[in-house]
């Protein structure tokens, strides 16, 4: 089949509500096939079709993974290329995307989690653009909600995003300290139980509103 019918039927997959269905005809390509059109799917303008594009990938890579498990680390090695400042570009959505593939396999995760944990520390690999930064809180939420134990060590360097300006940044922080349930952020998750602020937030497969203050509350228990 001809690479841009691909990129097309991949597209109109991912901008469809029901994302079990997508990720249900996502299945039934080759990975292979799919792994590139998801991947520029990650720049998408809307949305829904990025962060679907997240979850789908999650799936294809980790099934790539047990086809060929050198063949998916290409992929991690090519979104963490993507946020390399050698590669030109910005890298959206792969902080996203590498968290969503970790959850899926767990040797893909052994292998990477660090990486990930890395981009939040001053003395690693930080990113310093707050739209990456944003991605990386998310993605330690969504791969600690699976393997907290991998991702223990981000304790430390997500503390300082609870007292961020950006509104995004604190909830994702948040969100993150969720998974990892330490006893260190108690304190400040307590603190921001009255924040009113609402936030976007891609969880369970959906994209829905939060206040930063419900998400600290639920944090806590």
């Amino acid at each position: 089949m001809a690479i841009r019918l691909i990129k097309q039927q991949v597209l109109a997959l991912l901008r469809a509500d029901r994302l079990p269905s997508a990720l249900a005809a996502l299945g039934q390509w080759p990975p292979r096939q799919v792994v590139n059109p998801l991947i520029g799917s990650l720049y998408h303008g809307e949305p829904r079709v990025r962060w679907h594009a997240v979850a789908a990938l999650g799936q294809v890579v980790a099934r790539l993974a047990d086809e060929d498990m050198e063949a998916a680390r290409v992929v991690m090695r090519r979104l963490m290329w993507s946020l390399n400042d050698e590669s030109g570009g910005i890298g959206w959505g792969a902080p996203e995307a590498m968290a969503e593939i970790m959850a899926n396999h767990a040797r893909l995760a052994g292998e990477y989690a660090c990486i990930l944990v890395s981009y939040l520390n001053p003395d690693g690999n930080f990113l310093e653009h707050e739209g990456l930064q944003q991605g990386v809180l998310w993605g330690l939420g969504r791969l600690g909600r699976v393997r907290p134990d991998l991702v223990a060590e981000a304790v430390p360097f997500i503390q300082p995003y609870f007292a961020s300006a950006q509104d995004v940044l604190r909830g994702m922080a948040v969100w993150a300290a969720g998974a990892l349930r330490a006893p260190a952020l108690e304190g400040a998750l307590i603190a921001l139980r009255p924040d009113p602020t609402p936030i976007l937030l891609f969880d369970q497969g959906r994209l829905t509103e939060h206040t930063i203050g419900k998400l600290a509350a639920a944090a806590l228990v």
